[in-house]
């Protein structure tokens, strides 16, 4: 099939309107592309073909009665392996859950299903989703389709890296600090992370609960709105998730962008690498001549922000994995006794990353600590999404870099845990806010590497953020 690695969630829904192929072809020879494709990159860790062609035979059953197949009706579309599937194995990208297979579907993948989606595979992450460049997966790190040297980014790589490399139309990851927007940037795709609460984390395994959200991958700014409209909305299963209605993004986003405010916080372009920094002030004067106006505001809590985020995200963590302890559902070590059992599974089947979060995340709730340590956090937290609250109050939205760097070389920040960490620098705060947040393409580096420009919105108000993307990129974005 042509330009298989190019379709778009259009291109495909044309293609089965004008019988130029049916549904359970085109599931045959994404399935065999992605197969073929996938020794490059590593992006896959497992493919569901019975699953996607059993899809693919009730599009084209819809199709042939003249009924609507669905709002993705077709797509070959793959899923960070950390979204429980019914019947597929969901490993987190960790020994110690390398043969689950779960009874149920995560909430945002059963809303896939009855889209008319195809579920292609699971896709490569960080171990429980811990990390900035994929290579903490358990079963071999995810390689950039754009320069395989390099890290796709993390923890979602494998979410971005099959859409990059063209072996999904779309895909969904998950976002706690960074690990959708940053991925999207290093990989040149289009990646979004909703307000917090706007898609269920129902069936989600739990990373830091308060932080984690569930979004979209998709080579243009309208799939990647066309499926987050699919998995959005209330769920009765998730307490957290929002009664908001969801808009109909797809006429939002056509709206023009004259007359729109624009926010730059100052502290966002501090250490940026010249040629990132070159692009997203491009990437402005884009929006500046469709008329939006620009100005700087300041988010003064920014410097605190990384500090935050990992007493947080660490503490959850360190709650949310006592649950993995050889006694369930998880590998089991060999062990004398019940003590020695729990010791040996946690310490043979835990990567290192998970280890140093749950050993950080323990020690700031112990007594004596927590007051010191998560509580101030917790404060701090606060007065950061007042920074966006107020900055957001005089703009329509801001505008800044996703990463203060292009995708860097495997093995160059492994050993040197603050670094990779201080890559998440500029999208951590917009986890702590809860507020929706965007990549879109920017460009590309002298060296081919491309670059992802940040839009954030107010709480709910993904419209606002996803009709500054489209106008971006309808009108050629940034060469």
């Amino acid at each position: 099939m042509e330009n298989l690695s190019t379709l778009t969630i259009g291109e495909v829904k044309q293609g089965l309107k004008e019988k130029k192929f049916s549904a359970v072809e085109l599931a045959r020879a994404a399935m065999q592309f992605a197969e073929a494709e996938n020794p490059k990159t590593n992006a896959y860790l497992s493919f569901s073909p019975e699953l996607a062609e059993e899809a693919a035979k009730q599009v084209d059953a819809k199709l042939a009665h003249g009924e609507d197949p669905g709002l993705l009706g077709g797509v070959p579309i793959a899923v960070k392996d950390v979204l429980s599937t019914k019947g597929v194995k969901t490993t987190c990208a960790s020994r110690l859950l390398e043969n689950y297979v779960p009874a149920y579907d995560a909430t945002a993948v059963e809303r896939l299903k009855a889209s008319g989606a195809l579920i292609v595979g699971k896709a490569n992450c960080d171990e429980f989703a811990m990390g900035s460049s994929n290579e903490n997966s358990a079963f071999g790190p995810v390689r950039n389709p754009v320069a395989l040297d390099r890290v796709p980014g993390g923890s979602s790589g494998g979410s971005a890296a099959v859409v990059a490399q063209g072996t999904a139309v779309a895909s969904l990851g998950s976002d706690t600090g960074g690990s959708i927007r940053q991925p999207a940037s290093f990989c040149g795709v289009v990646g979004v992370t909703p307000t917090y609460g706007r898609v269920s984390r129902y069936g989600l395994v739990a990373f830091a609960s308060s932080l984690d959200h569930v979004g979209p991958f998709a080579r243009n700014v309208s799939d990647a709105a066309l499926v987050l409209e699919a998995i959005a909305g209330r769920d009765e299963l998730d307490a957290t998730s929002a009664f908001a209605p969801v808009d109909d993004y797809q006429a939002e986003m056509r709206k023009p962008v004259a007359g729109m405010k624009i926010g730059i916080p100052k502290e966002y372009f501090d250490g940026l690498e010249a040629e990132t920094g070159d692009k997203i002030y491009a990437g402005l004067e884009v929006l500046k001549k469709l008329g939006c106006e620009v100005k700087e505001v300041s988010l003064p809590h920014t410097a605190y922000a990384i500090s935050c985020y990992y007493i947080i995200c660490t503490a959850e963590a360190s709650s949310n994995l006592a649950r993995y302890d050889g006694v369930r559902y998880t590998a089991r070590a060999e062990a004398a006794g019940l003590n020695e059992m729990y010791s040996r599974t946690r310490g043979e089947f835990f990567g290192m990353e998970c280890k140093r979060r749950i050993m950080l995340g323990t020690y700031v709730l112990s007594h004596g600590y927590y007051d010191a340590f998560y509580l101030k956090a917790q404060k701090v937290r606060t007065l950061i999404a007042g920074d966006f609250s107020n900055a957001l109050a005089d703009v329509d939205a801001l505008i800044a870099p996703v990463s203060p760097f292009p995708a860097f070389k495997i093995g160059e920040k492994m050993a040197d845990p603050m670094q990779m960490y201080l890559s998440d620098i500029y999208t951590i705060t917009g986890d702590l806010a809860g507020i929706p947040c965007m990549s879109v393409p920017c460009g590309k580096t002298a060296a081919g590497l491309p670059v992802g420009m940040q839009i954030f919105s107010g709480h709910f108000k993904e419209s606002t953020m996803f009709r500054l993307a489209y106008a971006f990129e309808q009108a050629g974005g940034v060469a």
